[in-house]
């Protein structure tokens, strides 16, 4: 089902239908739909009855196998889970799903074949790649050979948040299609529909993308954190580490609120402008003071040197205290730089 802000998109891509690329690359800021999109499009492209404005019926076989996951002529490429045996909670054993952070060679190997067999239905297959970015250098370079010369009647549809990490004969491979990003009106009218409770600073959280998974316990721990970010000290650097780590979260978390703090302390102190945490606008300008520029944007190269292995969980609380250790050296000299 298409967003509510995404029927100005749809009605651009219907006209590009009696052209068909043999692949679209759909681009745009994380959180705003994209991959919503792109699987409205391969269930209306493979709808048996499809409706006015090429909306998929929802009704006939096709629809029904797409969702269920089931439909013959359907592929979808993304990071597997993987399961490992892992203590939680001091319960031995207990199966712990972990997402990888990139698509192998193996599932693109797959997916080939997949595409050089006959269709089920005698129709369209359809093969949907997210995030496409997340491709490992193999992976990219095998799926770059199908979309050179693709089979007949085989349309790829990538989903990318940051294009600019495809292999440039990729992207040229494909059509560009970017899509809007909502305004902030639709966004929060979207997520009280949802009933997200406070919404319009979740989505300040989120940097106005409105599709972001909603946990209240999540956010009550992003809460602390950035309470400690707050009132810097060796002390709260440790508490804060430890609380993360006692999570079993992923280092990307912690550190995609980090980097969106620092984002704010520097655009306070260059722009006078907050994004992502209006309601900590007063303890930011005190800090905002007190920072070192050089160290701050040398703390923000770290995290962004740092964020591509974000998703493994392995010595997360280490390597959360090493950055945070270099959050504290942005206030070390106590005073502006």
């Amino acid at each position: 089902m298409l967003l509510p802000w995404q029927h100005g998109d749809w009605e651009r891509l219907n006209a590009e239908r009696e052209r068909l690329p043999n692949a679209w690359l759909f681009t745009g800021a994380a959180g705003i739909g994209k991959l919503e999109f792109a699987e409205h499009l391969a269930q209306s492209l493979l709808c048996e009855r499809p409706r006015a404005g090429h909306q998929p019926c929802g009704e006939c076989e096709a629809c029904r196998w797409y969702r269920h996951g089931t439909h013959p002529d359907f592929r979808r490429l993304s990071p597997l889970g993987d399961e490992e045996e892992e203590g939680k909670d001091g319960a031995e054993g207990k199966k712990v799903s972990r997402k990888l952070p990139v698509i192998k060679i193996e599932a693109v190997r797959e997916v080939i074949e997949f595409a050089h067999l006959s269709a089920h239905r005698a129709g369209r297959r359809v093969v949907l790649v997210e995030p496409a970015e997340s491709l490992n250098p193999a992976a990219a370079n095998a799926l770059l050979k199908i979309l050179e010369e693709p089979p007949a009647e085989v349309l790829f549809l990538l989903v990318a948040h940051a294009p600019q990490r495809l292999l440039p004969t990729i992207r040229s491979r494909c059509r560009q299609f970017p899509l809007t990003r909502p305004d902030q009106a639709q966004a929060l009218a979207w997520l009280r529909e949802q009933g997200v409770a406070d919404a319009e600073l979740e989505l300040a959280h989120n940097g106005g993308a409105p599709m972001f998974d909603h946990d209240p316990a999540l956010a009550k721990l992003r809460g602390q954190f950035v309470q400690g970010l707050a009132q810097p000290s060796f002390a709260n650097v440790l508490q804060l580490a430890e609380a993360v780590d006692k999570q079993k979260l992923p280092l990307l978390l912690p550190l995609n609120w980090l980097m969106k703090w620092l984002h704010d302390l520097a655009g306070l102190r260059l722009a006078g402008l907050v994004r992502y945490y209006p309601d900590q606008e007063r303890a930011l300008q005190q800090l905002a003071a007190r920072a070192d520029i050089a160290q701050l944007m040398e703390c923000q190269q770290t995290l962004s040197q740092l964020a591509p292995f974000g998703q493994h969980t392995l010595n997360t609380r280490l390597q959360l205290e090493a950055v945070l250790m270099d959050y504290l050296k942005i206030f070390a000299s106590g005073k502006a730089a």
